[in-house]
């Protein structure tokens, strides 16, 4: 099993920044060299790819609306991805999910673990 707990977030002005994490744990992580997607859910809305990152940290996709403003990473050291998140927009404004999986997948279905979800505000 894989135990997935998120960090920051919180309220922001527009063209603002904010950092998360994600911080694994459990054998699975390592042993199956998962890779780790964000998404977000806004109030009434589905649950949407943000970004993900390889194992390797070689390959990485974005959502269309936040490429060149966020950028995913990590550190299989610590075991921690991180969503760096710049410019921020009100549109921005969810809460965000890591999620852990076996590939490098859009779709939340193919995520098998999740974050525990961090509230994002963006005020205008």
């Amino acid at each position: 099993q894989v135990q997935l707990v998120q960090s920051g977030g919180g309220l922001v002005q527009t063209g603002g920044s904010l950092t998360l994490s994600c911080t694994a744990s459990g054998r699975t992580f390592s042993t199956q060299a998962m890779a780790m997607g964000w998404f977000r859910q806004a109030p009434g809305k589905e649950r949407d790819f943000v970004a993900v990152i390889s194992w390797s940290g070689h390959i990485s996709r974005y959502e269309d609306s936040v490429k060149g403003r966020f950028t995913i990473s990590r550190d299989n050291v610590k075991k921690t991805v991180f969503l760096q998140m710049n410019s921020l927009r009100p549109e921005d404004a969810a809460v965000y999910y890591c999620a852990a999986g076996g590939v490098i997948g859009t779709g939340k279905d193919e995520y098998n673990f999740w974050g525990q979800g961090t509230q994002v505000t963006v005020s205008s």
